[in-house]
């Protein structure tokens, strides 16, 4: 079976990547194509953070407003030590924070977030097709001699476009044909829990971001959907995990996990799903994303450690800035000579690579930071301890304008 009709732009995918992805090619009038394997769409988990690198990019899109309709925009975040109950260190979310940035830092539902995506595609004309798991992508010529991406899918089914879209996840089948890597496991593993907000729930803390830090151990707490839900998640290094296992059968691990904590801590244990646990993988990073018309984006390009909460944030990054470069080298005033697209992967990856590595390496540095005890612990603390509430050293590099300014700088020297 044979889709004839050609794509300019491929995705495979429908989770964040994917759909910001798709967007940002309708967006520079594209015919966009997604296949999705699952027979609908949807997106599992729980709570997700958006800093400003995210939301500026939303605002831009014109979601901004949606996401914030269905979200809550956190006063604070706040790190505590979960052994004592401490205060170490807090950065207020708004004024000078919203105005040194751009834009605000939301809290939203995880299906909240792909559910506004999933609409924008519609309405700007994405062609989404469920059902169709891909087997394999190459890159071939034309009877014309131009080289397009041909995608295989298990049904028999054939698609081509200009170019393909790789946004398939952690555990990439695509990223096979630029890396022989395979994920890595962190040895932490996490539960996750969104419970009503009712009037028997403790009040403090219900307009923050609250981070516990205890020894091999963490838990993260805030506010969704206008604050109706309460988020928890658990992240607690696994014995079992560590032996192989990605699923474990009680909840002694995790019992154990926060023996020591504070109250507070273990009494919100009770908020989280037990049923599963999310064992937590990144990859190395890799500079080379892209084979022949395939580009790698999302996870299947950068999968990080959650410590950042920067996993659907450099999503959006990838696919703001692929929009940028695409503009300017493939679709501004009309249809480019066969080379374009080549050019224009090539200086996505090449810009997108060192950005995305910095923040995946960073993940790992500042989660081992989160993680301490004895002696680690106690300088940990001084050290966040000692930071002022007006000090951007720590954040400006992430959440800064800069990705985005090298992206439109590159936009206006094409045009030139």
């Amino acid at each position: 079976m044979t889709n004839n009709e050609q794509s300019d732009v491929l995705v495979v995918g429908g989770g964040m990547a994917g759909l910001a992805g798709a967007l940002a090619m309708r967006s520079n009038g594209a015919r966009v194509t997604l296949l999705e394997q699952a027979p609908e769409f949807g997106e599992v988990g729980a709570g997700l953070q958006l800093a400003p690198n995210a939301t500026r990019i939303l605002q831009r899109w014109g979601l901004l407003d949606k996401v914030i309709e269905v979200g809550v925009k956190p006063r604070n975040i706040v790190f505590r030590d979960a052994v004592t109950g401490e205060e170490l260190t807090r950065q207020v979310l708004g004024g000078e924070f919203e105005e040194r940035y751009g834009a605000p830092y939301v809290v939203v539902h995880r299906s909240d977030l792909h559910r506004v995506l999933l609409e924008a595609c519609r309405e700007a004309g994405v062609e989404l097709i469920n059902n169709v798991r891909v087997e394999s992508v190459e890159t071939v010529a034309t009877a014309a001699g131009a080289a397009v991406g041909r995608v295989r899918s298990a049904g028999g089914e054939v698609y081509t476009a200009d170019a393909v879209l790789a946004a398939d996840g952690l555990k990439s089948a695509l990223r096979a044909a630029v890396s022989t890597d395979t994920p890595i496991g962190s040895a932490y593993v996490a539960y996750r829990g969104t419970v009503p907000i009712t009037k028997d729930t403790p009040a403090a803390d219900l307009e923050d971001v609250i981070v516990y830090l205890g020894p091999d151990c963490h838990l993260v707490q805030y506010p969704l959907r206008k604050g109706e839900l309460l988020n928890t998640v658990a992240v607690f290094k696994s014995p079992s995990f560590a032996r192989g296992e990605e699923q474990y059968g009680g909840v002694d691990e995790l019992e154990e996990a926060y023996r020591d904590c504070v109250p507070q801590v273990k009494a919100a244990l009770a908020n989280l799903g037990k049923n599963i646990r999310w064992p937590m993988y990144d990859r190395e990073p890799i500079t080379e994303w892209v084979n022949g018309r395939t580009v790698l984006i999302g996870d299947a390009a950068h999968p990080m450690l959650q410590y950042l909460a920067q996993g659907a944030c450099q999503a959006l990054e990838d696919a703001a800035v692929l929009e940028d470069i695409t503009n300017a080298r493939v679709f501004r005033g009309g249809d480019a000579d066969d080379t374009a697209w080549d050019a224009a992967l090539a200086e996505f990856a090449a810009a997108r690579a060192p950005r995305t590595a910095r923040v995946q390496r960073t993940a790992r540095v500042w989660g081992e930071s989160w993680h301490v005890s004895g002696v680690g612990q106690v300088l940990r603390n001084l050290l966040f301890k000692a930071r002022r509430g007006s000090d951007f050293h720590y954040t400006d590099w992430l959440y800064g304008h800069g990705t985005e300014s090298k992206a439109h700088r590159t936009e206006s020297k094409a045009a030139a």
